[in-house]
């Protein structure tokens, strides 16, 4: 699966950066590249969580893409 990480700046300074295939999974950052790393790994921890409680989980094969 494929994820798509969006990013923009908002007004105080800080970075917001967003997956849109998994609702929720957004993360700030000091700068683009920060926001999108922090947004990669919560990415991970949602995927392990559901893994370990049995819900259904993207391909373990994925890519990161930022916008």
């Amino acid at each position: 699966m494929k994820f798509t990480v969006e990013y923009e700046q908002e007004e105080d300074g800080r970075w917001l950066a967003e997956v849109k295939e998994l609702p929720g999974v957004l993360a700030y950052g000091k700068d683009a590249d920060d926001a999108a790393a922090h947004a990669q790994a919560l990415v991970l921890r949602v995927i392990a969580d559901r893994l370990e409680n049995g819900e259904s989980a993207p391909s373990l094969m994925f890519t990161f893409a930022t916008v």
